[in-house]
């Protein structure tokens, strides 16, 4: 689980974010020393420890890169707790106190090799200590969590609009306020990056952390998690196996769409009856104001940080809140898919996103077996638009705030 998101010089010491470092989820590390060795022989690593032999440890950073680290006698050890804000809040430690699993920052010089770091100081944070914060998360993005779609957006008065199934919601915004936006291709809080209300645009899935108003009409907010999905609803024209692409005939733009499929693409085939039944649902909201989880509408769901193993949080179903089973829950018990299994002439419906217009739209999650449930929609409607939450079919483990699983819902 990772614990330094990031450090900066302020006041020659160094910060923890302190946003980043509370929800134990770190997209990539920038760090800074106050008084760091030369560029060239500077060594900083962050990572879970894999093993500890003598005087050496064994670490695996989040994007999966291992280093031995070799910690010098007169190192200087500290341990830093989860929720602290900067390193004046460590308290001294030492190299018997480091276990598999917690999380380190090893700051010191490269050594014989790349991946050898000789250690003149190590930060320390215990895995039963994240996994005790990441737990009191969970149960606060259950308890104060909901989501939407952006309707607009105010800047100047740090205003955030979310339509919410049929209800509007409006995010008040402080100096306070973190924010983080989803990586393209993908809905894992630990590929969320640092992020700022200047990148909310209309039309973007959110979720956010905050205190509501007695009527849920406001929520101040404390974190804001923030993407732009696309959504295609349509048939296979052709499978490029070895580009990793299908091209998809749009049903609602009437024409091909370019689809890259990733290590991290969802590949997942409704059942039938369950195709059937979901057809039967979309016909009810074509002729009525159908609730989020049946039109796709991002759901108010309260889906938080849990705690999980060291190597990071990944996703959290959260709680069901008393909802019937919906689409998330049963796409994450369905077996996945490979591009092998997807032919040309299939219907598809798919969930995902891209870094500019002009670029192939890399899926998140791809649903097949959905012949019956686009027979029934309206061409474009909103029975064929569903939302990164209720397609994250991977849900299930771990914890993280992701668009991921089933929450419950927050009125």
């Amino acid at each position: 689980m990772s614990f330094l998101a990031g450090f900066s010089r302020q006041s020659g010491v160094l910060i923890v974010s302190a946003g980043l470092l509370a929800c134990g989820s770190m997209p990539s590390a920038v760090f800074a020393q106050d008084a760091p060795a030369t560029a060239s022989a500077a060594a900083r690593q962050l990572g879970t420890v894999k093993s500890v032999s003598g005087d050496t440890l064994s670490i695996a950073t989040d994007k999966g890169a291992s280093f031995s680290v070799q910690v010098d006698p007169a190192a200087k050890i500290v341990l830093l707790a989860p929720g602290s804000t900067d390193l004046k809040t460590a308290t001294p430690s030492s190299f018997d106190n480091i276990a598999v699993g917690d999380r380190v920052l090893a700051s010191g010089k490269t050594g014989d090799t790349p991946t050898t770091i000789h250690a003149t100081r190590i930060v320390v944070m215990k895995s039963a200590d994240i996994a005790q914060r990441n737990a009191q998360l969970q149960a606060d993005w259950q308890k104060r969590g909901s989501g939407g779609i952006v309707s607009a957006v105010d800047p100047a008065n740090g205003d955030i609009t979310i339509k919410s199934g049929a209800r509007t919601i409006t995010l008040k915004t402080t100096p306070k306020t973190i924010f983080r936006r989803y990586s393209s291709g993908s809905v894992k809080y630990e590929d969320a990056r640092n992020s700022t209300l200047q990148e909310i645009a209309v039309g973007d899935q959110l979720r956010v952390r905050g205190e509501h108003s007695e009527d849920g009409s406001t929520i101040t907010a404390d974190e804001v998690v923030s993407g732009s999905f696309s959504n295609v609803a349509g048939t296979i024209v052709s499978v490029d196996a070895p580009g990793q692409t299908i091209v998809v005939k749009d049903l609602a733009k009437k024409k091909n769409v370019t689809v890259h499929l990733s290590a991290a693409t969802n590949i997942r085939t409704l059942p039938a009856e369950i195709a059937t039944r979901l057809a039967a649902r979309t016909r009810g909201a074509g002729a009525r104001a159908g609730t989020p989880a049946e039109n796709g509408a991002a759901h108010p769901a309260a889906e938080a940080p849990s705690a999980g193993s060291g190597e990071g949080m990944h996703r959290g179903p959260g709680a069901t809140g008393g909802r019937s089973r919906d689409l998330s829950q049963i796409i994450a018990s369905l077996p996945s898919q490979t591009l092998a299994d997807l032919k040309p002439g299939e219907a598809l419906m798919i969930v995902g996103s891209q870094s500019a217009p002009s670029e192939p739209l890399t899926a998140i999650t791809v649903l097949s077996g959905v012949e019956p449930i686009l027979a029934a929609a309206p061409s474009g409607s909103n029975a064929m638009t569903l939302s990164p939450w209720n397609l994250d079919s991977s849900a299930g483990g771990g914890g993280g705030p992701d668009m991921g699983g089933s929450g419950g819902s927050q009125q």
